[in-house]
């Protein structure tokens, strides 16, 4: 078997036949369990008697869990060196999580439920980073770009699955198959290829506190706090409750999610590659913010389900062209050792919009309209356009180049 050669001559396997596949598999079965119940979450809360501002807060627990938890994964990650064996666990939650939604119908189990998934989230950071790690460093905006494509499509496909069982079998029986779906990835992620630099700088609180001072990893990270409020006050959050209010079904809701899920694959393959090279990466996250502010405003005007799906296709193209550019510029400029603590404190930041958008939304759809809080969310998209534009150009980010530093 070829090995590889760490610094202090510690032998690495190298699997090229099977790891990355392999990891691909695990990454798209993580997420399609994470997703089962994305498209019908939100109305289900809805239907168990949450008000609008609940079911936000619900939903958004899964994205406070995650700020808090990231970094101290990361951390614990590190200091033991094992992100595969953290990997393992957050398939593992999911499934606690999947089951457990599934036999309660008490909103304040499911709160915890909600924040138990999204602890299995957090461990989002050992799967990236120890992807990353089998390419090469000019070759991050790639990785990132092919593995937020399988995150994407087991997204896409759960999304899709989910709204299918839940229409044919009951609301519970979308948490059942999420269950199903992270125990066969748990079983697959036991043989993944471990890959760790025991010569790397680790993280720790302390590297956490020097790397935040970072002036293109902050401005990235507000960016993708502004992008994920966008997100989860939307597909991930009351639009399936806007089409349910059109006449959708449990699957038409899915078809909804998976329509708005599918565009972001694929963007996220052209926006973290081709077209990053092409127009610059600044660029591309504009795009994409205008994209998902401009189809999110229009949202009140939409009179039909399949006008309602088509905007808010156009709009996935916005997201899956401004995440992996946004991730990939949190670490691209930074040194090995500083890249997996760089990407906890992303992933962890970004956490807080995932819970601010649907709780924000939901706020709104109880003191105004749902119509009325898609269109501020809207031009609070717009306006993040603009913003990006000033704020990456200040803090020199974004150019084509991989940028030098650490």
């Amino acid at each position: 078997m070829k090995t590889a050669t760490l610094a202090k001559g510690a032998a690495l396997p190298i699997r090229p036949n099977y790891r990355i596949p392999l990891f691909c598999a695990v990454t798209l079965l993580f997420w399609m369990s994470m997703y089962t119940c994305v498209p019908i979450l939100t109305p289900y809360t809805e239907h168990l008697g949450a008000s609008h501002q609940t079911a936000g807060l619900i939903v958004g627990m899964y994205g406070l869990s995650q700020m808090l938890l990231r970094i101290p994964v990361g951390v614990l990650s590190d200091r033991l060196h094992k992100r595969k064996l953290f990997i393992v666990f957050g398939l593992a939650f999911s499934v606690l999580a999947g089951v457990g939604i599934m036999i309660s119908q008490e909103l304040t189990w499911i709160l915890i439920l909600r924040a138990l998934a999204g602890a299995a989230a957090a461990t989002w950071v050992d799967f990236t980073i120890l992807f990353a790690s089998y390419y090469k460093k000019e070759e991050t905006t790639q990785a990132i770009g092919t593995i937020t494509l399988y995150n994407s499509l087991g997204q896409m496909l759960g999304i899709l699955a989910g709204g299918a069982v839940a229409d044919w079998y009951g609301w519970e029986a979308a948490f059942l198959l999420g269950a199903g779906v992270g125990a066969v990835g748990a079983i697959g992620a036991m043989f993944i290829v471990e890959k760790f630099d025991r010569d790397a700088q680790p993280i720790t609180m302390q590297g956490v506190a020097e790397v935040a001072s970072d002036r293109i990893l902050l401005t990235v990270s507000f960016l993708a706090i502004l992008f994920q409020l966008l997100t989860f006050a939307t597909v991930f959050g009351f639009t399936p409750v806007y089409a349910q209010q059109l006449g959708a079904t449990k699957l038409d809701m899915g078809i909804l999610t998976f329509c708005s899920t599918l565009p972001t694959a694929i963007a996220a393959w052209i926006g973290g590659g081709v077209l990053a090279r092409r127009i610059g990466e600044r660029n591309v996250i504009i795009l994409g913010f205008v994209l998902s502010g401009v189809f999110t405003a229009v949202i009140p005007v939409t009179g039909s389900l399949w006008l309602l799906i088509a905007t808010q296709a156009l709009a996935g193209f916005g997201r899956g062209f401004t995440t992996p550019v946004l991730m990939a510029l949190s670490i691209k400029h930074m040194s090995g050792g500083r890249r997996a603590t760089a990407m906890g404190f992303y992933q962890a930041i970004y956490g807080f919009g995932m819970f601010a958008g649907p709780y924000l939304m939901g706020i709104l759809g109880d003191v105004l309209t749902l119509e009325q809080g898609f269109f501020i969310v809207g031009l609070l998209g717009c306006a993040a356009a603009a913003l990006s534009y000033v704020m990456l150009r200040l803090a020199g980010a974004g150019t084509t180049r991989p940028q030098v530093g650490g």
